[in-house]
């Protein structure tokens, strides 16, 4: 699967605060690499065709401008493009608290056809490391998109799936 990323400033700063990542090797993960100054990328048209769009973390600031159709950077604009052509466009959202205006943008968003997945990691699959909360919050977004992956133990009830739903299990309604 081709990835493209745009990393944006404030994500760069971020990676070299929280993570022992420098950012070149970020950029190194991805087929194709966007500067979010450039509106005319391969990703501002709705005529190039992808499978979806994650934008994590997804600050209070991009979430906003999103919600707005405030499309003066890539992200903004590649998110809105994503919304119009009705392709999956997930919000990792790390704010918190929130408060009503929050909210009220995240349920615009929700409404518009954004899935709004805060980072919030299943306690069931019982972690024992940050990477297994990320893993976690990481998988769920991949979910949304239909990529298969193993980042994590997916529920199967509180026997280990072998009641009455023959094993196949499920994740509990929270997660």
């Amino acid at each position: 699967m081709e990835t493209h990323l745009i990393v944006s400033a404030g994500a760069k700063a971020t990676i070299g605060y929280e993570t022992t990542w420098k950012v070149d090797d970020v950029l190194g993960l991805a087929d194709v690499v966007h500067d979010e100054r450039d509106l005319a990328a391969t990703l501002a048209s709705g005529s190039f065709i992808t499978h979806g769009m994650v934008v994590a973390p997804c600050s209070v600031r991009t979430m906003s401008s999103i919600a707005n159709s405030l499309n003066d950077n890539l992200i903004v604009r590649a998110a809105d493009v994503h919304l119009k052509e009705r392709r999956t466009l997930v919000l990792m959202v790390r704010e918190t608290p929130l408060h009503a205006g929050h909210l009220r943008l995240m349920r615009e968003l929700a409404l518009t056809g954004a899935v709004i997945l805060p980072p919030v990691p299943g306690f069931y699959a019982l972690p024992k490391t940050v990477d297994d909360v990320v893993d976690h919050s990481v998988g769920k977004a991949l979910d949304q998109l239909g990529v298969e992956h193993t980042l994590f133990r997916r529920w199967s009830g509180p026997d280990g799936g072998r009641a009455a739903d023959g094993g196949r299990g499920a994740e509990p309604p929270d997660s």
